[in-house]
């Protein structure tokens, strides 16, 4: 990590949720909402692309799994 990462991670307590994978993504925000309440949570798919800017408030979700058959119509 780089110090200004570092500092950011300092100043924004909990930085990761190990604890969330294998849950529906409803369940996954409320965990993190729990602790981090003012988080600006962004779901994405697996091996999108991201910026690299900072922002202590955004939490980033990656999903890779289809859970229902889609369908024409």
């Amino acid at each position: 990590m780089s110090s200004s990462t570092t500092e950011v991670a300092v100043e924004c307590g909990k930085t990761s949720w190990p604890e969330v994978v294998g849950l529906s993504i409803e369940e996954a925000k409320k965990v993190i909402l729990k602790d981090k309440p003012d988080a600006d949570i962004v779901v994405l798919p697996v091996g999108e692309g991201t910026s690299k800017d900072i922002r202590p408030n955004r939490v980033r979700i990656f999903v890779d799994t289809v859970a229902k058959a889609p369908h024409v119509g």
